[in-house]
């Protein structure tokens, strides 16, 4: 898949999924099982925030030319992805989320995005 196309797809579920949680926070945490309160709305909301930004930012520069920069990005992106995997998985051990069914959506999720972002940064070749 171009670098060009995975951005995008990558950008639109950002987007989709942190305006999801932003808007609607308590529609996010039910989808995992879980009976929201002030405080996890608040989380959410912000996490929401932080996916939009990401995603706004990788449909900004789906079309860039190879950089430093665009390596740096795509690589943070990949730790982003790496990151966030396990916090759903001990949840779901510690008893957090209720169900498998809320946590290995996203779990395959952050694999085949993390996987995309480490592929396509390894191939950026700035100009010297």
């Amino acid at each position: 898949m171009s670098r060009s196309l995975f951005l995008t797809i990558a950008a639109l579920m950002a987007i989709g999924v942190g305006g999801m949680a932003l808007l609607a926070p308590e529609t996010m945490l039910s989808s995992k099982g879980i009976v929201g309160n002030a405080v996890a709305r608040v989380w959410m909301r912000e996490v929401g925030a932080v996916l939009f930004a990401v995603g706004v930012v990788a449909w900004r520069v789906r079309h860039h030319e190879d950089s430093p920069t665009l390596r740096a990005f795509l690589w943070g992106n990949a730790v982003l992805q790496l990151a966030l995997l396990p916090i759903e998985l001990m949840a779901r051990s510690q008893g957090v989320i209720p169900s498998t069914a809320g946590v290995v959506p996203n779990s395959v999720l952050h694999v085949v995005l993390a996987a995309g972002f480490i592929v396509h940064a390894r191939a950026v070749r700035p100009r010297a």
